[in-house]
């Protein structure tokens, strides 16, 4: 149980340090906040799980489980209506943006923000 308690909390700490990176090197806000939301989440969870693993115990188990759904429900979905607000508010996106599937199917253009 130890080993895989060491595995959990290496990987989770491991994809933590990943999620840090990506919000540090990301080009703009849209891929900054994928690294945060996506690999954030795994980190949280595999931290919890390892934590969850070590006490193996179901007053413990539980509220980890719990923990685990909680992320999973609303991370992705917190991420998306940042992302929504963002690029409706006009921020801009990477130059290095390929696909713009917001204004594709909106047909409208952001806003702009007003300039300074």
């Amino acid at each position: 149980m130890d080993i895989l308690t060491a595995l959990f909390m290496v990987t989770g700490c491991l994809a933590m340090l990943i999620a840090a990176i990506g919000i540090v090197r990301m080009p703009d806000l849209f891929t900054r906040m994928h690294a945060a939301s996506k690999v954030g989440t795994v980190g949280v969870s595999c931290v919890v799980l390892a934590a969850a693993t070590h006490f193996a115990e179901l007053s413990v188990v539980a509220p980890v489980l719990l923990t685990i759904v909680f992320f999973l429900a609303t991370a992705p979905v917190a991420a998306h209506m940042v992302g929504r607000a963002a690029y409706g508010t006009g921020v801009r996106m990477w130059e290095g943006t390929v696909i713009d599937e917001w204004k594709r199917r909106s047909g409208n253009p952001p806003v702009k923000p007003p300039e300074p």
